[in-house]
């Protein structure tokens, strides 16, 4: 019998100066997301984030954090996976890349309406915790 595992994927919050860098999904689901893809067989977390930012956004980054590790069921309407957000800067134009339509630079008050899986919620988290406030990150009552 094989075991059903939920797949594990990185995205990453890249600040460059004062906004973040998302891209604009060329395949299902539409949208702008954060930069982020499957981690590889045999590859970091750290390593996967770097390289599917690389591949999207055409940027070198430097890893500043370990932001959050997002894992609803839903939060992927392909199949279940489980994102560790890292947090990380990048200097220089963001060109898309890869499975990337577009690339583009947002901050709070100007992000795109159409957003891809939980990007929304977690940049809200990160958008709090920027402002020095708790993540509010909240827990199912599913567990």
């Amino acid at each position: 019998m094989q075991t059903k595992t939920p797949l594990l994927t990185v995205d990453t919050i890249i600040a460059v100066k004062e906004k973040i860098v998302l891209i604009e999904r060329k395949n299902p689901p539409y949208g702008w997301a954060l930069p982020g893809g499957f981690a590889d067989y045999g590859e970091s977390l750290e390593a996967a984030a770097k390289r599917e930012a690389k591949e999207e956004t055409s940027l070198e980054i430097q890893l500043i954090e370990q932001f959050h590790t997002y894992s609803a069921p839903d939060r992927d309407p392909r199949h279940h996976t489980v994102s560790t957000v890292f947090l990380a800067r990048a200097e220089g134009p963001a060109r898309a890349a890869d499975d990337a339509a577009n690339a583009g630079l947002f901050d709070r008050q100007t992000l795109p309406e159409t957003m891809a899986f939980d990007h929304r919620t977690i940049l809200a988290d990160y958008f709090r915790y920027m402002e020095g406030t708790a993540r509010s990150i909240i827990f199912s009552d599913r567990l």
